[in-house]
């Protein structure tokens, strides 16, 4: 079982990585709530992984923490959820403010999740309620959890047309691997991106738009 992993990032195109290990890159699927507090590319970083092994695949998933890990691992073994929708959880929200949902029976805010209905949000509250009742909760609004990076500092002078294209459309493709359909991804895109904006900050502002 590979659990952490300590090396450069190489490569990124959400909702997956490359981090580089002693001569090795590992391709690491992470939930988009980690890879906003990724350092730069060729920065050196540590990620706590999950390894699963099917006879189609073996896959390996980060998080930024054990925290995350944790509630992945929960996640996963709820009757009917699997890595992709896991993934898609912690993508749209903070592991505490999936808690906070848990806690207080908000299925509308777990319905907003693509690939989750209704039956799948009651279950998933169901099922988490006494899997989490000794969860600590930060003292961290959980508006606030994710880490915020201000669009003035992905700005590049003089950038080229061309970049804000390719930031939007690796934007749009990695909302549908977290499973938005394109038109909620294009829309989202639309709506919330800004002259300068980087391919993650285009995400992380779109998710929130669509909760």
């Amino acid at each position: 079982m590979i659990g952490r992993l300590s090396g450069t990032i190489a490569e990124k195109s959400p909702p997956e990585i490359l981090i580089e290990c002693a001569g090795v890159g590992y391709e690491v699927t992470m939930p988009m709530t980690s890879i906003y507090g990724l350092p730069e590319l060729n920065e050196p970083a540590v990620i706590y992984t999950h390894f699963v092994v099917r006879e189609d695949a073996q896959l390996l998933y980060g998080f930024a923490n054990k925290t995350e890990r944790k509630l992945f691992r929960l996640l996963i073994k709820v009757n009917g959820v699997g890595p992709k929708l896991a993934l898609a959880v912690l993508s749209a929200m903070s592991a505490d403010q999936f808690v906070s949902c848990v806690r207080h029976d908000d299925v509308s805010g777990i319905v907003k999740i693509p690939g989750v209905g209704k039956k799948t949000a009651e279950r998933l509250l169901i099922e988490m309620r006494d899997r989490l009742k000794d969860w600590h909760v930060s003292s961290t609004p959980a508006t606030d959890a994710m880490p915020v990076q201000l669009s003035n500092e992905h700005t590049f002078v003089n950038s080229l047309n061309d970049n804000a294209y390719n930031n939007k459309g690796d934007a749009t493709n990695a909302l549908i691997s977290l499973g938005y359909k394109q038109v909620q991804a294009d829309k989202a895109v639309k709506l919330v991106y800004t002259d300068g904006m980087s391919s993650e900050d285009i995400i992380r502002h779109a998710l929130k738009s669509m909760l």
